[in-house]
């Protein structure tokens, strides 16, 4: 029998993860049950008694007759939700009927995620959003947002996204901390496994400091384990202490069958921690990743490579120019779409500061070693060579 690691994600691949992240000095070292219990919000966990059942009302009541283990889990999973997302990844194709053609966003994947500050960041896999167009972000309430990439970090298999909605207060999930955790503590992990969201299930600290490849088969140190169920879809959810507190992101499962057997992993906090921050700050560039999303520094959307297949075109196709980006600025134009449906190309980048340019990851590892204020981009502009100049 061979046993291989899983990763959650996109088109008809399992992808499955867990990684960590923390808060500042936390000791994590498994509470009482009463202490979990008080810092949930839960007067009483012991035997029923009349206050619990004076005002008669249905939930109250059921409630009140769960054991005081069930109404900690409880607790824990109506505060912890609200903040866990489902994302839903996108691709564009090119569909061609007889002289037309035609743009379609065809659904790729899935997976999970949760909100890491009030601002809308949200954290996930970068496995889930690896290679996609675009992706959507749905609330526990089921309110949808479309979601633009901040940058990733491939080495600890993490990435970060933006939602942006005025009026919509956004509740971020609780930071714990790794650095005391210990092997049979309790863990919680939510997320949403073949598309059921909302989904909690239940483990333990099965064993620490173990190692994984990431993504760019860098390994991943400090990984925790765990043997709560992780399952395809699962990836990028959040893996919690007893008191509802972050200490892991759900990343990769190690498995026979591509179902949880019961060796989850999760990547520590402390490297969360560190990363984070710095995606979302996006210092020297060097988390920008080769994905198909918007790469924050250049300003563009970059079409996936099919479409240069179908169009016979090398170099990157631009699918999208972010509003007010260095791109905008320097007039980029995009992919359209006129008024029959008919796609037509926008700029085709090939060079950049007289290097080729032939494909996404050779744009990208360029803008990431440069340490320039401007870079002269040769294009192709209606099937001609132009020249230009974009500063950032």
């Amino acid at each position: 029998m061979m046993l291989r690691f899983i990763y959650s994600g996109l088109g008809g691949l399992i992808f499955v993860a867990a990684a960590v992240i923390a808060g500042q000095g936390m000791n994590l070292v498994s509470p009482t049950l009463e202490n979990a219990a008080y810092e949930l919000g839960i007067a009483n966990t012991g035997s029923l008694n009349s206050a619990s059942l004076s005002n008669g009302e249905n939930e109250e009541i059921a409630f009140a007759q769960l054991d005081a283990e069930e109404q900690v889990n409880v607790k824990l999973f109506e505060k912890a939700s609200p903040s866990v997302v489902f994302i839903t990844t996108k691709n564009s194709v090119i569909q061609r009927r007889q002289s037309m053609t035609q743009l379609l966003e065809v659904p790729t994947g899935a997976g999970s995620g949760f909100l890491w500050d009030d601002e809308g960041h949200v954290v996930t896999n970068y496995h889930v959003i690896r290679e996609a167009d675009g992706a959507t972000v749905s609330l526990s309430d089921g309110t949808q947002f479309e979601a633009r990439l901040v940058g990733a970090a491939p080495e600890f298999d993490i990435a970060v996204l933006k939602i942006e909605s005025k009026g919509v207060a956004f509740k971020p999930l609780e930071v714990g901390s790794s650095d005391h955790l210990r092997v049979g503590q309790k863990v919680f992990a939510i997320g949403n496994p073949f598309g059921f969201d909302n989904t909690l299930t239940t483990g333990i600290v099965s064993g620490l400091g173990r190692q994984i490849k990431s993504q760019s088969g860098i390994p991943i140190e400090n990984v925790i384990q765990t043997d709560a169920a992780i399952n395809p879809g699962n990836s990028g959810g959040p893996l919690l202490d007893s008191r509802g507190r972050l200490i892991g992101v759900n990343t990769a499962i190690y498995s026979p069958s591509g179902v949880s057997a019961g060796v989850g992993f999760s990547v520590p906090v402390a490297s969360v921690k560190q990363v984070v921050p710095k995606i979302i700050q996006n210092l020297d560039g060097k988390f920008a990743e080769a994905t198909a999303m918007s790469k924050p520094k250049l300003g563009v959307n970059i079409a996936p490579r099919a479409l240069n297949q179908q169009f016979g075109i090398e170099g990157v196709i631009i699918m999208d120019v972010i509003q007010n980006s260095a791109a905008a600025n320097a007039g980029l134009k995009p992919l359209r779409v006129d008024r029959n449906e008919d796609v037509l190309l926008g700029d085709v980048i090939v060079q950049i500061d007289s290097q080729p340019v032939r494909s996404g990851e050779d744009l990208v590892s360029y803008l990431q070693a440069t340490r320039q204020d401007s870079v002269t981009l040769g294009i192709l502009r209606d099937g001609k060579p132009a020249k230009v100049t974009v500063t950032f």
